[in-house]
């Protein structure tokens, strides 16, 4: 006999208990598009506690769709072994491995979250925790909520990943309330340039990187911080850049 009841408490116990848990962590990474998820899989499977919020119900950003809703991507060489990692399938033509997109996401998920991180969605970050002159943390509210006066939660981390693609949300609400330089050519949010997959690929792992004390920008959100191109469906840079923020976070933690 099923009953109701125990249905609801069961799923308001659990998720809450793990909202508790996790309002204090290692990491915290605002985005679970392609980037966000490769951070937070290799954060966790090396033993770091790791929250991903995303305003979205669903994960992977624009990696769902693949190239105009093909649903496939294209990885270069230099991020295969990220692919074979992650169990990832792929037809391998001259310099480029083509996965399925839907595929991809599923299994970037199902990583990230079987290594420990947790993946709290529709929720988004509307506003960091700055402390000493350093990010500390998100503001956290339902999405269904935005542009009504309900007052937030938080939670505190060590760092904080802007892994938001385009909009580099979390770095423009840093910018828009609080008179701070960044860490780029002039110190401020530059803005994505027109498409160029070869030069926005290669730039990218310069671009992802701490921009402000505790805040780190990865996938395209750091190419638009710095003000690189956009790179299409092409998604070796989402995830080596992915990797890399999470492997110079390991070192300080």
């Amino acid at each position: 006999m099923i009953d109701e009841r125990e249905v609801t408490r069961l799923i308001v116990s659990e998720y809450m208990n793990e909202l508790l848990e996790f309002s204090d962590t290692d990491v915290a990474i605002v985005g679970a598009g392609p980037s966000g998820l490769t951070a937070a899989y290799y954060l966790a499977k090396n033993g770091k506690k790791v929250a991903v919020f995303d305003k979205r119900l669903s994960i992977g950003g624009g990696m769902w769709a693949g190239g105009m809703m093909f649903s496939r991507i294209v990885v270069q060489r230099a991020g295969k072994d990220i692919l074979d990692e992650l169990g990832i399938t792929y037809h391998h033509h001259k310099e480029y491995f083509v996965a399925d997109s839907v595929q991809s996401v599923c299994a970037l998920g199902y990583r990230a979250t079987r290594a420990g991180a947790r993946i709290f969605n529709g929720i988004m970050a509307e506003d960091v925790i700055i402390k000493n002159d350093r990010v500390s943390g998100l503001v956290i509210n339902w999405s269904v909520v935005e542009g009504f006066p309900v007052d937030p939660l938080t939670v505190n981390s060590k760092f904080v990943i802007d892994a938001t693609g385009h909009e580099a949300m979390v770095v423009n609400t840093l910018l828009r309330k609080n008179r701070v330089k960044l860490n780029t050519p002039d110190g401020d949010f530059q803005g994505e340039h027109s498409l160029n997959m070869e030069l926005a690929e290669e730039i990218i792992m310069e671009n992802a990187k701490e921009v402000y004390p505790g805040l780190y920008v990865t996938g395209m959100a750091a190419n638009a911080v710095s003000g690189s191109p956009r790179m299409g469906p092409i998604f070796g840079g989402m995830l080596l850049s992915g990797r890399k923020v999470a492997e110079e976070i390991l070192k300080r933690l």
